[in-house]
């Protein structure tokens, strides 16, 4: 968002080298990224083509695979691994690693692509997953007019309606060793870290922008605005520097990324520079506490008539594999695009969506969201409670007064954080 702080910036700010090496879903490119980073790295060696280009394996249109993203085995000859833009980006920061000034702190923010569609791996990665031992996908829907319409929407177009559970377990297979590659490439940087001298005094976060159907109700890829537990609940591994408090083991904590930068925050004793919602995770990682949160939340979708939300212009046409989801989301005709917002708590999970049916679950009786309670009178009472939940947390965060006074040294923040009115 532009004009908005970001970890970034604050880190270089205040005198961090920043390196950057991946993806940009964080800031508008055509301002730049100087004031973001010291580096945007980008590779100077030929790079293999995309994935995805090469149409032969997708079969024919109008066929159960050429919506399905599934390619599997990526072959790469006799090459180490393949030649694309995900390892040149890990090769990058390695580099950097080994090289890296001694007279200031460092930030290496490596957003790499993987593990995502297309579904493809090389080899050792792709023989790595027993076949055998994949868990069950989430089953297809079998009452959609209680789900968000536009599951229904990517159901009917991506025609994978006939796949045996047996090609279902090789796609989510590929996938998983798609995160099997991820796990080598990080570990080959935290080797980097470590023959650096640099290991112990690093924080180190990792985590993922989001989740993956796969499979899970019979649908691929991922969508906006359909809050299932398989897209919003996404793994975050945290490695606190030396002298930290610490208590390793896996925490059942209620994370939201926010409070990512608001740990960052409080461990260099730096200000972002806004008011935010963040809370520092250094409790949790002390074991002083696994009830960070007492519930999560998410946003998503568009209001009808927002044009600017529709990615009208994006991923091209019929022949584009994200077709399906594309033009579900250019149309005001049937509300597939429908702004949502959920309130997760440990057992239950609710969803309000304009336009459409609300959910409700009981991710206790049914992890997979697969019946919406929304209207059971057993549930009435945590309905009531899940909405006030929510209504609180919109309370909470829907202002943020700046932290820097106007030209008319701050009288109208002043006025506006009191309560004061516009026209008063």
């Amino acid at each position: 968002e532009r004009g908005e702080p970001n970890l970034l910036k604050t880190l270089k700010d205040n005198g961090y080298f920043v390196w950057w090496g991946g993806k940009n879903d964080l800031v508008p490119a055509q301002d730049g990224y100087e004031d973001y980073c010291d580096v945007k790295f980008e590779p100077t060696r030929p790079l293999a083509g995309d994935r995805a280009a090469g149409a032969n394996w997708r079969g024919e249109p109008g066929g159960d695979n050429y919506y399905s993203f599934y390619i599997g085995r990526e072959e790469i000859g006799d090459a180490e691994h393949a030649n694309d833009i995900d390892w040149a980006y890990v090769e990058g920061a390695i580099d950097f690693i080994r090289s890296a000034p001694a007279d200031q702190p460092l930030c290496i923010y490596l957003p790499i692509h993987y593990p995502h569609v297309p579904y493809s791996v090389e080899e050792p990665y792709y023989s790595m997953i027993d076949r055998s031992k994949v868990p069950p996908r989430v089953p297809t829907i079998t009452d959609w007019d209680r789900k968000p319409s536009l599951l229904k929407g990517l159901w009917d177009r991506q025609q994978v309606q006939d796949w045996t559970e047996d090609r279902w377990a090789e796609l989510k297979a590929t996938y998983y060793g798609q995160c099997a590659r991820v796990d080598d490439q990080f570990g080959r940087v935290i080797a980097a870290l470590r023959e650096a001298g640099l290991y112990d005094d690093t924080a180190i976060f990792f985590f993922s922008d989001h989740g993956e159907f796969a499979g899970d109700y019979g649908i691929v890829e991922k969508t906006q605005n359909v809050l299932t537990d398989d897209l919003v609940r996404v793994p975050l591994l945290v490695k606190p520097p030396a002298g930290t408090p610490v208590s390793p083991r896996v925490s059942e904590a209620m994370v939201e990324l926010i409070d990512f930068p608001a740990t960052v925050e409080a461990m260099t004793g730096l200000s972002l520079g806004t008011w935010h919602f963040g809370r520092s995770l250094l409790p949790v990682l002390a074991g002083e506490t696994d009830e960070h949160r007492d519930a999560v939340f998410c946003e998503g979708g568009r209001l009808c008539g927002e044009q600017q939300c529709m990615e009208k212009e994006s991923k091209g046409g019929p022949e584009s594999l994200y077709w399906p989801r594309m033009c579900c989301q250019r149309t005001d005709e049937q509300p597939y695009h429908t702004k949502a917002s959920m309130c997760r708590t440990r057992r239950y999970k609710y969803v309000r969506r304009l336009y459409e049916l609300d959910e409700l679950y009981d991710l206790q009786a049914d992890p997979g969201e697969q019946h919406n309670r929304i209207d059971d009178p057993a549930l009435r009472d945590v309905l009531v409670e899940l909405k006030d939940r929510m209504l609180t947390w919109y309370q909470e965060t829907a202002d943020v007064v700046p932290y820097e006074p106007d030209e008319r040294g701050g009288t109208f923040a002043r006025r506006r954080a009191a309560g004061a009115s516009l026209s008063s």
